[in-house]
Formats: structure tokens, sequence, C-alpha cells
């Protein structure tokens, strides 16, 4: 039997991004409060996140602080993130990586992502030599060298990507012929999954919890999913 390589994105696919924005916020808000004998920040800002305003910008000229949106952005990008996997999720990925190789491929900057990677533990199932950041890789997601590095390194195997973006997760692996997986949004993303997108964008599969990849169909079961089967 070929050798299964389980390759993932980060972001809305292992944990919910919008747990990185609240944890942001709150360290954010924490900061303002201290520094600017301040109250309820968080709450300001959530709110203002909630109306689809610009946030940073509306934070600072609302309380008129002697701040850039760029100051604030680096609070965002650069700090350590309060965030978990879930429990389920830790337990796919606990059974994948004691049969299979793990890795993942995410846009983003290093330090942002490595952050997320440090807090989540992902080391415990995904090696750091099997971990591609675009910044670092000097590629964009879309790049098929990002792919191509797996292909390289782990010879006659069968590779599986498994993300939620669909304007820019799927289309490479789906050229170099990898079983694309499109994990459901749940109502949390920050980004909406559209599926009319034109078909070389669409995953083959489509899952609604990660716990599905334990029970994917053979290769020789594999079912492409069209547009029709995402209504």
């Amino acid at each position: 039997m070929k050798n299964k390589i389980f390759v993932f994105d980060l972001d809305d696919t292992l944990y919910k991004e919008i747990d990185f924005l609240y944890s942001a916020y709150r360290e954010i808000a924490r900061w303002v409060e201290l520094k600017f004998s301040l109250k309820d920040i968080y709450s300001f800002m959530l709110r203002a996140y909630e109306n689809k305003s610009d946030v940073f910008s509306l934070l600072i000229r609302t309380y008129d602080l002697p701040l850039t949106k760029d100051d604030l952005l680096d609070m965002y990008r650069l700090h350590f993130p309060v965030i978990c996997l879930d429990g389920d999720t830790e337990g796919v990925l606990n059974v994948l990586s004691l049969n299979y190789r793990l890795g993942m491929i995410t846009d983003g900057r290093s330090i942002t992502q490595r952050n997320k990677y440090r807090a989540l533990e992902l080391d415990r199932f995904i090696d750091d030599n099997d971990l591609i950041i675009s910044e670092e890789f000097g590629s964009e997601k879309l790049s098929e060298k990002n792919f191509l590095f797996f292909q390289d390194k782990y010879i006659n195997a069968d590779f599986f990507y498994i993300g939620d973006n669909l304007r820019k997760d799927f289309i490479t692996p789906n050229r170099l012929g990898w079983t694309t997986i499109c994990l459901l949004d749940d109502g949390r993303n920050i980004h909406s999954q559209d599926f009319s997108c034109p078909e070389i964008y669409l995953p083959q599969l489509a899952i609604n919890t990660l716990k599905d990849l334990l029970s994917l169909p053979g290769k020789n079961e594999d079912i492409l999913i069209t547009k029709n089967n995402y209504e």
C-alpha cells in the first residue's frame, strides 16, 4: 500500500481563525486600557467588528489615541495567541499521525503563523520540517512550489490536502493530482465559502468535521463531488 501524506491548511481548518482575532483583541484591549486608563475596550472592539467597521481606525478616532493603525496591526499580528485545538481535531491528528505523515501549507507572515503553530502545540503531530509558511518559503499558497516540496520529499505517496478556502486552497493540488478535501464552514469561518466558483477551484471531497477524515472511502471508491453535490 502506498504511503499517505495528509497536508493541512491552518486557519479555519485546524482551528477557527475567529479565535485568533478574539485573542488579539483581548490583548490589545488590555494594553490600551492600562496605557490610557480606559475601560470596556474589548467590548467596543467586538461591537465594531460585528458592525463590519474598520476596528482599529474607529478605536483610535473614538478615543483620540496617539497611535496609528499600523501600531495596532503589529500588535494583532505579533501577539502570542491564546488558542487551542478542539478535542475532535486533536483526536484526528493523533490517529492520523500514528499511521501517516502530516504536513501543513499556510499563507501568512512567519511570526504570526509560527506563533499559532506553537500555541496549538501542533509540533506533536506535524514536524517543523513539514511546515510550509508562504513568507518563509518565498511563494504564495497557489504556487506549485509549496506542494512539490512534499512530492519531492515523499516519493510514491498518495497526497491529500485539507483546507477551507475555495479561492486558493484546491486549484494547485487538483492540478497535481492530489486528493483535495474541503472542511465545510460550520458558521464561524471568517471568510465565506462560495461553491459557485469554476470547477478547477473545487475540492474533490467535502467533509463536515475533521473526524470524517477517518472514514474516507478507499482510493478506488473516491467519488468526485461536483457543484450539485454541495447543494
